[in-house]
């Protein structure tokens, strides 16, 4: 019988490829050693048999992450992301009032080598362009509910964009200036459209904001 602290939550699935509403604090695909083995991908092994990866999601990060269960699917898939054929939107909650009706971030990302994962705001030449789109949704207190979309699809890079904005999203151990050991990064992955790759019909899915 299957261990249900490793059950996958499967919103959506065909013969083709699945969502999984991924919960926070677990990886997207097996890191290094055996105690890093258990992953959202490890799962779908064991649930579908083949298993391959299209996106990945920080390890931090809730929400929405899709599995190929063909070659072809995630040849297809890969190929949307990498010309940006998937509308995403995420959800944050951020530290203070973020204010306007909406905004663009334009500001190139690159690995922080000696203090990895973390990323840094930078211009040399291993930088790459970085562009998010944002929208409060609601002020609670002293945070900002918000809505992110990213354009392009860098490592930690809503973290460091609102962070470089003084709004960091609150329980990110990385870029939260008041981070206090909180449960839990407050980063959803909440839409993903696209055209199905085998049927072309236009798909959307959403995983409800958990906080």
């Amino acid at each position: 019988m299957q261990d249900k602290r490793l059950a996958l939550d499967i919103l959506y699935e065909d013969e083709w490829f699945a969502v999984v509403n991924k919960p926070a604090n677990c990886l997207s695909v097996p890191g290094r050693g055996a105690d890093k083995l258990d992953s959202i991908l490890h799962r779908a092994e064991q649930e579908f048999g083949d298993a391959f990866t299209i996106h990945r999601l920080d390890e931090a990060t809730s929400g929405l992450i899709l599995v190929a269960k063909t070659h072809e699917c995630q040849k297809r898939m890969n190929a949307y992301f990498r010309e940006r054929e998937v509308q995403k939107e995420y959800r944050a909650l951020l530290r203070g009032k973020l204010l306007g009706e909406r905004g663009e971030i334009r500001k190139p990302l690159r690995c922080d080598w000696p203090n990895r994962p973390r990323q840094i705001i930078c211009t040399d030449e291993w930088s790459k362009d970085s562009i998010t789109f944002w929208e409060p949704i609601a002020y609670e207190g002293n945070t900002t509910r918000v809505r992110l979309v990213p354009f392009t699809g860098r490592s930690h890079q809503l973290r460091v964009h609102m962070q470089s904005l003084g709004h960091g999203i609150i329980g990110d151990e990385f870029y939260d200036d008041q981070y206090a050991n909180e449960p839990r990064l407050l980063l959803h992955a909440y839409r993903l459209e696209f055209r199905h790759p085998f049927t072309q019909a236009w798909v959307t899915f959403v995983a409800p904001c958990p906080f």
